[in-house]
């Protein structure tokens, strides 16, 4: 694939694209707020450090939502749209 500024995107970027683009962007959202929920779960049962291990997470579903929005718009969808028209 080539990209604007004239480099291509390597086969395993556009592999994690194509796979990507097929989780709806809500899904991280959602496994975000189930991350926080078990911490706090575990939070009140006396479990401290499983929670603080599990409620690390809810940061890296919201990375993976935000690069899965950025796929969807600017990805290998944007440009099978493009080449559509």
């Amino acid at each position: 694939m080539l990209l604007e500024n004239g480099n291509t995107e390597g086969g395993t970027a556009k592999a994690i694209e194509e796979q990507t683009s097929k989780l709806p962007s809500d899904l991280f959202l959602y496994a975000s707020l189930a991350a926080m929920g078990t911490s706090l779960t575990l939070k009140c049962l006396g479990k401290r450090h499983s929670a603080l291990f599990v409620g690390q997470w809810a940061s890296p579903f919201l990375l993976l939502g935000i690069y899965n929005k950025l796929v969807k718009q600017q990805g290998h969808d944007s440009e099978e749209n493009s080449e559509k028209f």
